[in-house]
């Protein structure tokens, strides 16, 4: 006998354990299917175990180069002991998923482990080690993420050749690693190996950094840093094939038509995700999916399919955890009868590199393109602010972008200390639409980084306090 519900979620990522915890508060009968672990890629083997690897390496880093300076003076080295660093980070993932758990069962959702599969519409089936057994709902929710790409030639073995995950679980700092794609997630990676000691190369097939992801001006902040710290970048370039040797690999890689030969001791391989729209059987439900695997929906994050709703990774960009959330809130209140559809003007991007990169609205070039031809734009150094400079973390800027008929801010771009931390007062002044004197005229505390915001704004009117500017243009 099939178990009955009325809300099923196929996957607990951050978009999927959300949609089941805001299904049961709004009084569903709800249970969610997992194959691997609560919190899903970005809670395990993602977003939180990379950050807490970020924050030790930016600690050592402070430990090696600041300290002393600051009169705090460590006799010796310092010693990392790679195993307990890891064994730390696992901590902090196992953690947060025991505590994702704790919510479930609070509110009372039913955690299935195993694999789902779609009979039909109505239907699932759940494979796991103690059998198969059949599920029922009212309405599913496909919340089942996506996976890291493979290229030809570098087949995942998560101990040499490895995705992300592989490189969060090192247990030895490798003496050189070579990064394949130079996007955020390899850009994080590589600045905490770096940290660690491991002469990096980061293989990018652009002619640039980032490119498209973040604003060029914050990437140059970074590329500098990175060269600075002894990053090897080759540019225009594509890893063709590796092969083993007596001292670790050989990569081959392709720059303007010549062969150039990167030699290592692990390959890690970073060029994007794909969504699982392979996975879960997702045609025997009708549900429609695009050449690229995506599943289609709409605004609701509705599928083809009335009862079935997707959200997350799996139905498309931008592929962020926060998103997947916002979604899983979403979907559950639109099963409840809300009148809701996605709708956020924008969502933040974050890249955990050193300094960090920050972003929400849109870039001048994306300003441009959408209709906004005369705009105004200011930045404001961290260099002026007081905080980062008792920090000892003086690199970025923030940069604001707004109409400059209108004043109405259109994007903030920050690279810089706290990044991540200080942009969401930007995307909550994008949402509701303020104006560059919203900003300016709001009292920031002193002393702290969030001041910049202010002063950014200050200078996107012409008259920042901390700096010296040429007057605006009238």
């Amino acid at each position: 006998m099939a178990q009955a519900f009325d809300v099923v979620v196929i996957g607990a990522g951050p978009g999927g354990y959300v949609a089941a915890i805001r299904s049961a508060q709004l009084g569903f009968k709800t249970a969610v299917i997992e194959r691997e672990f609560l919190g899903g890629v970005c809670l395990n083997v993602g977003c939180i175990p990379s950050k807490a690897m970020i924050t030790a390496t930016h600690l050592l880093h402070k430990a090696q180069h600041n300290f002393k300076d600051m009169g705090l003076m460590i006799k010796g080295d310092i010693n990392v002991d790679m195993k307990q660093l890891v064994k730390w980070k696992q901590s902090v993932s196992d953690k947060m998923s025991s505590g994702v758990g704790q919510l479930l069962k609070g509110y009372g959702v039913t955690h299935i482990k195993g694999d789902a599969e779609f009979k039909s519409s109505k239907e699932i089936s759940v494979k796991s080690s103690a059998g198969t057994e059949a599920i029922t709902a009212k309405y599913f929710i496909v919340a089942t993420g996506s996976r890291p790409i493979e290229i030809p030639g570098f087949k995942f073995d998560e101990k040499d050749i490895c995705s992300s995950t592989g490189a969060l679980a090192f247990d030895e700092i490798p003496k050189r690693v070579a990064v394949i794609g130079g996007g955020y997630i390899g850009l994080e990676i590589s600045s905490y190996l770096r940290k660690l000691g491991t002469e990096v190369t980061v293989i990018e097939a652009m002619p640039s950094l980032l490119a498209g992801v973040v604003d060029p001006d914050c990437a140059n902040v970074v590329v500098r840093k990175l060269d600075k710290a002894g990053v090897k970048i080759m540019y225009g370039a594509k890893a063709k094939s590796q092969k083993k040797v007596k001292d670790g690999y050989e990569v081959t890689v392709e720059i303007a038509g010549k062969d150039e030969v990167v030699k290592c001791d692990k390959i890690l391989v970073t060029v994007g995700r794909r969504p699982n729209g392979d996975q879960a059987n997702l045609k025997a439900a009708g549900i429609a999916v695009d050449e690229r695997g995506f599943i289609k929906v709409d605004a609701q994050r509705r599928t083809n399919v009335q009862n079935i709703f997707a959200i997350g990774d799996i139905c498309g960009q931008p592929m962020l955890a926060h998103k997947a959330s916002h979604e899983g809130v979403l979907v559950a209140e639109v099963i409840s009868g809300a009148n809701r559809v996605y709708d956020a003007k924008t969502v933040p991007a974050v890249v955990f590199t050193d300094p960090e990169i920050a972003s929400a609205g849109m870039t001048e070039a994306e300003a441009k393109a959408k209709g906004h031809n005369d705009l105004i734009i200011g930045k404001f150094p961290f260099g002026a602010n007081g905080r980062a400079v008792s920090m000892m973390e003086t690199e970025g800027f923030v940069k604001m972008i707004a109409d400059a008929k209108t004043h109405v801010l259109l994007g903030v771009h920050i690279v810089g200390p706290e990044a991540s931390n200080l942009i969401s007062e930007a995307v909550l002044a994008i949402e509701m639409g303020a104006r560059i004197e919203d900003l300016a005229l709001s009292i920031h505390p002193h002393p702290t980084l969030g001041e910049t915001i202010m002063e950014c704004a200050e200078a996107t009117l012409g008259h920042a306090i901390h700096i010296i500017q040429k007057p605006l243009k009238k």
